[in-house]
């Protein structure tokens, strides 16, 4: 299994995180092609080596012509649906900008249709967000995972004001993350960074024992008596004999006898677009003869409150049972295949006796479909035989 490690010690920021991938051996020219594609007014990306406190990194910047927009996240999605990316690097930017817009929402007290994206909707955030979505999508890890998290102290000015650090968005972005202490005067976190590490990232803990391959090393931009470094481990784990994989989740758990089937279809569709692992409604007989419906949400414990909160809000229960379990899971990476009618992207697992199962993507694969006035079989059909081919 490919590892990725993120040593947050001096915090994350999405600059950080964009140099410190290209120097663990992205190409920097195809997340340019890829940034190119989002018609922005005249974006570049530019890396130089510098040193920290002595030790060398890769510092990004990002140059472009000044403006003044507020972007709502709708613009942005419609920027990211526009442009030449890949179906997954367009799945992860749009991730990463939902749940900013969340945090966003959250803390104006609005919705995530009228947030307006600030510092985040600034052409160097998008940069550095949808940068970091196709890096990592070429980067090609099967799991991330990453250290606690500093965030600094102090104060910092942002469009609202200013707020105390770490900012409110920020901290929104955090809830359920582990925090490292730190004393530092200084925002060490960013928005920007805390969306990508909330999206991304599948555990938090130690540095898991790997054979390192490659290291990243992504400056910050500001100087500390420390080194204000963002460090990237890339490396494999030997999954034998076991060839399967553990992590910590959180099961929600409701019982429904007086919600309407539409209250709860509409309900699990905002769970899944909310990030929930896994979304199960169970018939079940309930007192007095009353026909009721289980929902059973799997969920990541940073998405846990988020999910809890969205439940009460869409429906009538009065209560959830909330539990942390262990799921074993089988080692996967994403692909994607050549087909007569297009690329299709898709999930292989591999089983305990070392063969792999790929599962093409249902959205493309429904895409093309209809497009080609073919069947989903065909599609699918063809998206198999395709990885078989390879």
């Amino acid at each position: 299994m490919r590892i990725a490690y993120l040593d947050c010690s001096s915090g994350i920021s999405g600059d950080m995180m964009l140099g410190a991938l290209v120097d663990a051996g992205v190409e920097l020219a195809a997340v340019q092609a890829g940034i190119d594609s989002l018609g922005l007014p005249h974006c570049r990306l530019v890396v130089a080596e510098v040193k920290k406190c002595g030790f060398r990194a890769l510092q990004l910047t990002v140059e472009h012509e000044p403006e003044h927009k507020h972007r709502h996240l709708h613009h942005i999605e419609a920027m990211i649906d526009g442009s030449s990316l890949s179906v997954r690097q367009k799945t992860l930017a749009k991730k990463i900008f939902a749940r900013l817009a969340e945090a966003e929402a959250k803390v104006h007290g609005t919705t995530v249709a009228k947030v307006h994206f600030h510092e985040v909707g600034a052409v160097d955030s998008i940069a550095d967000i949808v940068g970091s979505a196709i890096a990592w999508n070429l980067l090609g890890v099967d799991k991330i995972i990453a250290s606690p998290v500093p965030t600094g102290t102090g104060f910092v000015e942002i469009a609202h004001g200013r707020c105390a650090i770490p900012a409110p968005a920020t901290g929104e972005l955090l809830r359920g993350v582990p925090l490292a202490p730190s004393a530092v005067q200084g925002e060490l976190t960013t928005p920007t960074g805390a969306a990508i590490l909330a999206t991304l990232v599948d555990d938090f803990g130690t540095l898991p024992a790997m054979a390192i391959q490659t290291i990243g090393y992504g400056a910050g931009q500001k100087d500390f008596a420390h080194p204000n470094l963002l460090r990237l481990l890339v490396g494999e784990v030997d999954t034998e004999p076991a060839h399967t994989d553990s992590d910590t989740i959180v099961l929600l758990e409701t019982n429904l006898d007086d919600a309407t089937g539409e209250t709860i279809a509409h309900c699990t569709d905002r769970l899944w677009h909310a990030g929930a692992l896994d979304v199960v409604l169970i018939p079940v007989q309930m007192k007095k003869g009353r026909p009721g419906v289980q929902l059973q949400v799997q969920c990541r414990p940073a998405d846990a409150e988020k999910l809890t909160n969205l439940i009460f809000r869409e429906t009538t229960t009065l209560g959830l049972r909330r539990s942390t379990i262990e799921r074993i899971v089988l080692p996967r990476r994403s692909v994607t295949v050549s087909t007569p009618w297009g690329e299709v992207a898709g999930i292989v697992a591999r089983q305990p006796d070392g063969t792999e199962r790929f599962s093409p993507e249902y959205e493309v694969c429904g895409r093309l479909a209809a497009e080609q006035q073919l069947t989903l079989a065909e599609v699918e059909t063809a998206a198999r035989r395709a990885f078989g081919s390879n």
